[in-house]
């Protein structure tokens, strides 16, 4: 039976109107830091107390985004009746998207692009080394690769899980594809995502002039831990 947004309880009705105006507020961000081209990419946010997500439309132009071209889906990825038309189809990375949500519960938001730098990374398969302080601020540690995945089913989303619960990094480059990243909420994840692409770029530039000076792993956790725990506004 199909779920209709207008069912459900006033207070999970303004929170998935929050989320939409939110996710689709971030698209920009994307645009603004060079992360995707034409209509690829895309960003999602768990809906707060409800088993909902929200996501961008497949292959909607980023100028034509707003809160009211957001799909909502459950956290199978099903499309529920939420006032956009039916032609409206959320992205094809909605399965991914969803299956991360459903096995890391502490993810509020996922973002995928294609950024240039990273996807290369992705495109040789390989990792990025951790030669950076804002990297062991940031990630950790290196930026994992995932396995190579073909979209239309949930094995993109399978393989994001599986390479990320055993890593500190926000950021997974899936082989052949390119960056995935998760945060405790939908602007977390975009916020990995342009780290992901400045970091692949200068660990690329530093490649070229020779080879980058590995951070000794103690100094990595005390980077992190000062970044995640101490730096900012708390």
């Amino acid at each position: 039976m199909t779920i209709r947004l207008t069912d459900l309880p006033d207070e999970v009705q303004a929170a998935v109107q929050r989320t939409r105006e939110e996710v689709a507020a971030l698209h920009a961000e994307l645009t603004r830091y060079e992360l995707v081209v034409w209509t690829a990419g895309n960003v999602s946010g768990r809906v707060p107390g409800a088993e909902l997500m929200v996501i961008k439309p497949s292959g909607v132009s980023y100028d034509e985004l707003s809160a009211e071209t957001m799909v909502v889906c459950t956290l199978d990825g099903n499309k529920i009746d939420d006032g956009t038309p039916d032609t409206l189809a959320p992205s094809s990375d909605t399965a991914a998207h969803a299956y991360v949500y459903r096995h890391m519960p502490e993810v509020g938001g996922v973002t995928h692009t294609h950024s240039t730098y990273a996807t290369a990374w992705a495109a040789r398969g390989q990792e990025i080394p951790c030669v950076l302080t804002m990297m062991g601020d940031e990630f950790g540690g290196p930026i994992p690769v995932g396995p190579f995945a073909i979209i239309g089913d949930d094995s993109i989303g399978r393989g994001i899980v599986e390479t990320l619960r055993g890593s500190r990094s926000p950021a997974v480059l899936m082989q052949n594809h390119g960056p995935f990243t998760i945060g405790r909420d939908a602007r977390a994840s975009v916020k990995a995502a342009a780290m992901c692409e400045e970091v692949a770029r200068t660990v690329h530039a530093a490649m070229q002039l020779g080879d980058p000076i590995p951070i000794p792993q103690e100094f990595i956790d005390r980077l992190y831990d000062r970044y995640q725990n101490v730096y900012g506004q708390h």
